[in-house]
């Protein structure tokens, strides 16, 4: 049921936001090298790797000098990845993964390797269940470049704070993983990107 609903729902969004992927494509090739997306690897259910889609909100190979963003202020987010980011729209693409089959609409956000190796026996139980593009932690840490931003040592600060606070809040989901549950947390997600 759950995999259908995500199918329909990704459908729908993607024939809608198709025109608006398109003009943002051309604002990205047009400021800056590279392609319009921007693919990193994540883990995902039952520690398998996948590559997550996103518009590329940064210059190219800019991965490569750290994983975490640095709040808006970062050097290597371009412009048009500025507003992108702002606005949430960077992580449209994904709803390519949830049609298919690496992630769902709603479930526990995909982590980067480098992180998930330091999760506990208890903690590695989010990768039990398909990551998603929204969740009760991305809700709760939405402006979560901004935390990182004002810290001396981000990654610390994510390690040590953030990373920990937003496994326990998966666990709000893992709980209770009913579409009616994933109903209210993309409803959530919505009002907090108009917002």
């Amino acid at each position: 049921m759950k995999r259908i609903f995500d199918i329909l729902t990704s459908s729908i969004i993607i024939l809608i936001f198709l025109p608006f992927g398109l003009l943002i494509s051309f604002f990205i090739i047009f400021e800056s090298r590279g392609g319009m997306f921007y693919l990193q690897e994540r883990i995902g259910k039952k520690g398998i790797p996948f590559k997550l889609i996103k518009f590329r909100s940064m210059r190219v190979d800019a991965d490569k000098e750290g994983k975490l963003t640095i709040g808006m202020k970062d050097a290597r987010i371009t412009k048009v990845g500025l507003i992108l980011r702002k606005l949430k729209l960077d992580e449209f693409p994904q709803f390519i993964n949830v049609l298919k089959g690496d992630m769902s609409i709603v479930g526990p956000r995909p982590e980067v390797k480098e992180y998930v190796d330091l999760y506990s026996a208890e903690q590695r139980e989010v990768l039990n269940v398909k990551p998603g593009i929204t969740d009760y932690a991305s809700l709760e840490y939405f402006k979560e470049n901004e935390i990182l931003g004002n810290s001396k040592n981000p990654k610390e600060t994510y390690i040590n704070e953030v990373m920990p606070a937003k496994l326990e809040l998966n666990k709000k989901y893992l709980a209770n993983p009913t579409i009616f549950q994933d109903l209210k947390i993309m409803w959530l997600t919505f009002l907090k990107m108009i917002r």
